[in-house]
């Protein structure tokens, strides 16, 4: 271990000379400041994929024990060992961010293209409590591209990129560019990135019905509805560095006209978000310092798109959900190195969240008169502390010892229906009861929450790496687990952030989640890791795991269901495979072999059923080939069948399938271009964790849409993308 492992970049003071803008990357100001202990997505895979994809979260598919449950076109849920959305800590350019929709459209990874992506580093299991916090999954840090700056002497540069891609398959379509100016003490960048997709297409028929609801539009049996999005990030960042400091200011945008779900009752029609974020780093002779201030507001609207019924009797205004949330962090954290073979990290942490999600009245009818006040100033404040001590005892071993506390405090004020009636006749919907039921609580609640974490690493030898630990780690639930109220099916399944179809009710009174993980890397490689063969066991144990129960004394098989979260225990294991080797190299190129397996199995130990939405058995094997500019990879992907599933929450089950994807790129020196097509032989597949069809026809009501439609994947999709630096 360095002797000062979180370092500013060459102590920007002594940044390196680039001759000149074309030819010679600038130099980039970066921190190291996380202990090395993560899995770092690498910047060829992050610009190979980019073309391939307009979703941030799917570039994940390329780590060991990650997986994505699909949900809009840009706004899938990552997953790290069958623990996924608010079970991982998610941090996009050191911000903290909580999806602020009862569907969860607006993920946090949804803010920043693919194209904007810098470096992504994935914690799975023993997680840092430096990186760790409020979640039992794992750490994602996504982080935009670093300031860069001119070199001594060098006066000033102008520096970007631009970009474009195709995708045949939903006819989907985006371009990015980026730019720098900078001398040597200042740094203004500027990204805007815009993309849009068509509906997307299954390789086959896979359902009888074409009808939407609407007399004038229908859609192809073997058309995904609800698949289509419109999605424009900006932002404009500032940094200054003087000596060893440096001070970056960045405010960044997004608008999405439209973004259609496949596998929830609603769709997002319009979302805009504004985020300002504000870092200093210093570097002084006992290390070093970060602070960061934070600030994001979110306005979300949903209603049905065109593939959903939207007139339902005089209701002509479909059916309006607002939402807005606000999200203030503030983030100090030091680290002190006691020594060359020592270093201590200590750290403090506070996020404010408020959330107001209110149904305005839509007709007559059952949703009116009044607003529908599904959540009413919710509030969730998080205050955390820190300290971890990472060491080389001796030569060969490395440990690290952590522990967190945060302090979780949550409230909601009162809520009522749309109007203050159990229902119209024979109509009930106990809009009256539920919220005075609910308004009749008290709604406060306090948790207390301790995080531990101890990791050794030993090296064998010079090709032997040994890394085991074990980690206690708490979540506390969100607001919609704890304030939604309506036991209402038709209010209910807009409350559903999971994608099987069903509805949800909360419970003020669950209990933070507490996970036990062990787990250890056996890591075997070349000396000069040519080759390497790593296998991650990892077994967890979750105490009071946030599941649900169906509260009727006789559970209903083969149909959507309204189902009431409850704390009950569960069980996670399984295996992380990854490995690679060259085959040979000749005048034809280079050629060598990748392959990735992970093995997941979870249990809810209450009921004995397979917990929600595990990515079964899967494995990607990929032959790849290098020969000057070019940079070729045939990819076999393999998932085995879904059987192990949730019986409560009624989950399809889903057949194994095997892809296979063929990738290319060739790279001049200003210039990129990739291609390739997906899904060669356009096999039809469902997707394991794409959860139940609701993309077409009457969703409003619970059963007046077809259960047992799994979410299929893509068919064939040819892609083009290029890129040009200048």
């Amino acid at each position: 271990m360095p002797s000062k492992p979180l370092v500013l970049a060459s102590v920007i003071a002594a940044l390196p000379v680039a001759a000149n803008a074309d030819d010679t990357p600038l130099p980039t100001v970066t921190v190291q400041d996380r202990a090395e202990h993560g899995t770092p997505l690498g910047t060829d895979t992050l610009q190979r994929l980019a073309p391939a994809t307009s979703d941030t979260a799917s570039l994940l598919r390329q780590v060991p024990g990650m997986s994505v449950n699909p949900a809009g076109g840009v706004s899938g849920l990552p997953a790290i060992h069958g623990l996924a959305d608010d079970r991982l800590r998610i941090k996009v350019d050191g911000m903290d961010l909580i999806a602020a929709c009862p569907n969860h459209m607006n993920s946090p990874l949804s803010y920043l293209d693919p194209s904007a992506v810098g470096a992504l580093h994935i914690y799975a299991g023993i997680t840092p409590v430096s990186v760790g916090g409020d979640s039992i999954g794992g750490t994602i840090v996504a982080e935009s591209a670093a300031p860069v700056f001119a070199a001594p002497g060098q006066g000033h540069v102008f520096t970007g990129e631009a970009g474009a891609h195709y995708r045949s398959n939903g006819d989907a379509s985006g371009a990015h560019l980026k730019a720098t100016y900078a001398t040597e003490t200042f740094s203004i960048h500027y990204a805007d990135a815009i993309a849009t997709a068509n509906n997307t297409r299954a390789a086959r028929d896979f359902k009888t019905s074409t009808a939407t609801g609407r007399a004038d539009h229908t859609l192809d049996r073997d058309e995904v509805g609800s698949t289509a999005y419109k999605t424009r990030n900006q932002s404009v960042g500032l940094a200054w560095h003087t000596d060893d400091h440096l001070l970056d200011a960045r405010v960044a945008r997004q608008h999405v006209p439209y973004e259609l779900y496949p596998n929830q009752r609603m769709d997002m029609l319009d979302n805009d978000a504004t985020r300002i974020n504000l870092r200093y780093l210093g570097q002084f002779g006992w290390g070093l310092l970060e602070a960061r201030a934070y600030h994001e507001k979110v306005e979300h609207d949903m209603n049905f798109g065109d593939d959903k019924q939207r007139v339902y009797g005089t209701a002509v205004n479909g059916m309006p959900m607002n939402t807005e949330g606000e999200t203030t962090g503030a983030s100090l954290k030091a680290t002190l190195d006691l020594s060359d073979r020592e270093v201590l990290r200590l750290g403090g942490e506070f996020q404010h969240y408020t959330l107001d999600d209110e149904w305005p009245p839509s007709g007559t009818g059952t949703m009116a008169p009044g607003t529908f006040v599904n959540i009413n100033d919710g509030r969730r404040d998080r205050l955390a502390a820190f300290a971890e001590w990472e060491a080389r005892l001796a030569p060969p071993l490395t440990t690290l010892l952590g522990v967190r506390y945060e302090r979780v405090r949550m409230d909601a004020g009162d809520v009522s229906g749309y109007a203050p009636t159990n229902g119209m006749g024979m109509m009930l919907n106990y809009q009256l009861r539920d919220a005075t039921a609910f308004n009749a609580r008290d709604h406060a609640r306090t948790d207390h929450n301790w995080d531990v974490t101890a990791l050794a690493r030993y090296t064998v030898g010079p090709t032997l790496d040994i890394e085991a630990g074990i980690a206690r780690k708490v979540r506390s639930p969100n607001l919609y687990e704890r304030y939604t109220w309506s036991t209402w099916p038709m209010a209910a399944v807009m409350n559903n952030f999971v994608g099987d179809g069903n509805g949800y009710v909360g419970d003020v009174n669950l209990a933070p989640e507490k996970a036990i993980t062990v787990s250890a890397t056996f890591d075997w490689h070349a000396e000069d890791r040519a080759w390497m063969l790593k296998a991650t066991p990892f077994f967890t144990r979750v105490h009071d795991y946030i599941d649900a129960n169906q509260p009727a004394t006789t559970p209903t098989a083969g149909e959507f269901v309204v189902l009431k979260y409850a704390n009950q225990d569960a069980r996670l294991y399984g295996l992380d495979l990854s490995g690679r080797m060259p085959l040979g190299e000749s005048g034809l190129g280079a050629w060598g072999l990748e392959g990735l397996l992970g093995y997941t199995r979870g249990r809810n130990l209450d009921t004995g059923e397979g917990l929600y939405n595990v990515m079964p058995l899967n494995a990607t094997l990929t032959l790849t080939h290098r020969l000057g500019g070019w940079d070729n990879r045939a990819e076999l992907v393999m998932v085995r069948g879904k059987h192990h599933v949730s019986g409560t929450r009624n989950e399809i089950e889903t057949a194994g399938y095997a892809l296979v994807n063929l990738r290319g790129s060739y790279a001049w020196q200003q210039v990129r271009l990739d291609f390739g097509v997906d899904n060669l032989f356009d096999t039809f597949h469902d997707l394991p964790t794409g959860g139940a069809y609701t993309g077409q026809g009457a969703t409003m009501g619970i059963n007046a849409i077809p259960w047992g439609i799994a979410v299929p994947g893509p068919g064939r999709s040819l892609y083009a993308g290029i890129t040009v630096t200048f």
